[in-house]
């Protein structure tokens, strides 16, 4: 048996948000890696380049292309732009996220409510939807949506984020349930903690950090390349038969 074979992405086009940093980047690169090209994508231009052009220096084929996930305006635009420059969409990542409160959900504002469902649910939703007549041609289509463990059980202080990534997850069975006969497979993966930027205002308070090692049965914060392997394995032929599943990437946190 070839593994290499089972794992490889070559000739995929993968399309992945959120992806300038951290998991989205660290996706992007195994993506590439494993012989897909990949297009990234966040809000600045200039810092989508960059990343491109580091990739682009250890051999693999990248594009960046700028889309506020938050603007529903843009999206069709990031769609048409991938397909121009690759000609088709085989692995859609909704990784792009937003949480901007942290404390009691009582004092979350409508404007905050607003734009966490808007980047955390409904953008995933309208991507996937607008990347169906092109993930319907593929031969192993593939949507991985990037939830979180507070979509499994409620974060102290996230609420709201907790509650949009709870979403995320139903409409991931949802599309799973529907899609399955036009090929394409649709999974979640929630991350636990993981030392990203995204996630800094916990890692890097030492009490908040002894707090929650506290609950881990492997005593660490996690890595974005670990993301990134399990997302291998939902875009690669490996995860075949695998849809509508939620994998947890946590330490152990919700044994």
């Amino acid at each position: 048996m070839d593994l290499s074979k089972i794992f490889s992405l070559d000739g995929k086009v993968a399309l992945i948000t959120g992806a300038s940093k951290g998991i989205g980047l660290s996706i992007a690169e195994i993506f590439a890696a494993a012989g897909a090209k990949v297009v990234i994508s966040s809000r600045k231009q200039e810092v989508l380049d960059e990343m491109a052009n580091q990739l682009k220096s250890k051999g693999y084929e990248a594009t960046g292309i700028a889309c506020n996930v938050g603007n529903m305006e843009e999206l069709p635009g990031l769609v048409d732009q991938t397909v121009e420059k690759y000609g088709q969409i085989d692995i859609l990542v909704n990784n792009a996220a937003s949480n901007p409160v942290f404390g009691p959900v009582h004092e979350t504002s409508l404007e905050a409510f607003d734009k966490i469902m808007d980047v955390n649910v409904k953008a995933p939703f309208e991507l996937t939807r607008l990347c169906f007549p092109h993930l319907r041609k593929s031969s192993n289509a593939s949507v991985i949506n990037i939830s979180s463990i507070g979509g499994i059980s409620p974060e102290r202080g996230l609420g709201i984020y907790s509650v949009s990534k709870a979403a995320l997850i139903s409409l991931t069975k949802v599309y799973a349930k529907e899609w399955g006969g036009a090929g394409i497979r649709v999974n979640a993966i929630c991350p636990g903690l993981i030392q990203t930027k995204f996630s800094e205002a916990l890692w890097s308070n030492e009490k908040i950090m002894n707090m929650i090692l506290q609950n881990l049965s492997i005593k660490r914060a996690g890595t974005s390349e670990e993301i990134g392997a399990m997302a291998l394995f939902l875009a690669s032929e490996a995860s075949s038969y695998t849809t509508g599943a939620v994998f947890t990437a946590d330490g152990g946190f919700t044994i």
